[in-house]
């Protein structure tokens, strides 16, 4: 009996030896390889935006250096949230990848919870660039203000009279003057439009005088006079606008407001993967003609670490999320 008790011992063992030697390689496999198919980057926005045109910039060259395919996949909706759940939900083998901004990343905090956690169903690959916020007026409508310490004069002397335009409720734009507003002391009223185009058209128009917008949709007409930047969110000046101070410099030690992008794959994609994909986005974003390209956009390439990344998405998660909550911002 006992030596029937130990062949059957023993032929457990083997059998168990052999499962595990079967699943390592299966487990190795999942990265090995790769990339041997089209890989998808899904853009959770329409197409021509920021967030789009980095991925097409980038999409480009990561099909050269990975032998591979990069396709743009537009799929938008809902601040990002509907691009990113479709992501959450895609194999973690790093064929589908999300194109994350900052809307996506605070969509939670304005729509409420969602079918995905935007930092726990996510693996950071890479920042891949920063988008500079810059505060513009119409020089028609205030002819007087060319930096923010007059703008911020007059917009207490006219106690809460003066309008500002953002792309919409929940905007990073309406975000970042509701934080200058409660930093300053003063306070305007919001008038909010369906996207930036609208809004500019309307701040170009004079019916509105002050906007927080991104690059992409104001340097143009700062730089043919129809707008006049006087100051920038970020905490550093920007190469578009070196002569533009930021809003730190003038009065607000600190002050930081700057929307970004970039990659995140699904939770559980392996290291390999990860690690191929953040080294060949460095190699990128470090080309001068991407870099170009990206500044014409109104965009500043910036490759950040997996680690640099997820530290960046949690610090802005809570930060802007505290200002939604104390501001009572919501989009239901």
């Amino acid at each position: 009996m006992k030596r029937i008790s130990s062949l059957t011992s023993l032929g457990a063992t083997r059998r168990s030896l052999l499962g595990l030697a079967l699943a390592l390689p299966a487990t190795a496999a999942l990265g090995a390889g790769w990339p041997d198919k089209l890989v998808r980057l899904v853009v959770p926005y329409p197409p021509g935006g920021p967030t789009d045109t980095a991925a097409r910039i980038v999409a480009d060259r990561l099909s050269k250096r990975l032998g591979q395919q990069v396709i743009v996949d537009n799929r938008s909706g809902a601040s990002g949230t509907i691009g990113a759940s479709a992501v959450a939900k895609s194999p973690a083998d790093g064929y589908t990848l999300l194109m994350l901004a900052t809307p996506t990343l605070l969509a939670a905090h304005l729509y409420g919870a969602r079918d995905y956690d935007i930092v726990k169903s996510f693996a950071p690959v890479a920042t891949m660039y920063d988008l500079p916020i810059v505060l513009v007026v119409n020089p028609k409508s205030l002819p007087d203000v060319t930096d923010l310490p007059q703008l911020i004069a007059k917009a207490k002397a006219e106690k809460g009279g003066m309008n500002y335009t953002s792309a919409g409720a929940g905007s990073f734009g309406h975000l970042t003057t509701e934080l200058l507003q409660g930093q300053g002391q003063f306070d305007m009223q919001h008038v909010p439009y369906r996207g930036t185009a609208p809004a500019v058209a309307d701040l170009l128009g004079g019916q509105v005088p002050v906007m927080f917008s991104d690059m992409v949709g104001v340097l143009p007409h700062i730089q043919a006079g129809k707008l006049r930047a006087i100051a920038v969110g970020s905490s550093k000046r920007v190469a578009m606008l070196p002569e533009v101070k930021t809003v730190a410099e003038q009065g607000f030690p600190g002050f930081d407001a700057t929307s970004w992008g970039g990659m995140l794959a699904p939770a559980g994609t392996p290291a390999d993967v990860l690690k191929r994909l953040s080294d060949e986005l460095r190699q990128v974003l470090a080309e001068k003609d991407v870099q170009d390209r990206m500044r014409t956009a109104g965009a500043i390439a910036l490759w950040q670490s997996p680690s640099e990344m997820g530290e960046r998405m949690r610090s802005d998660f809570d930060k802007w999320g505290k200002l939604i909550r104390d501001k009572k911002i919501s989009m239901n």
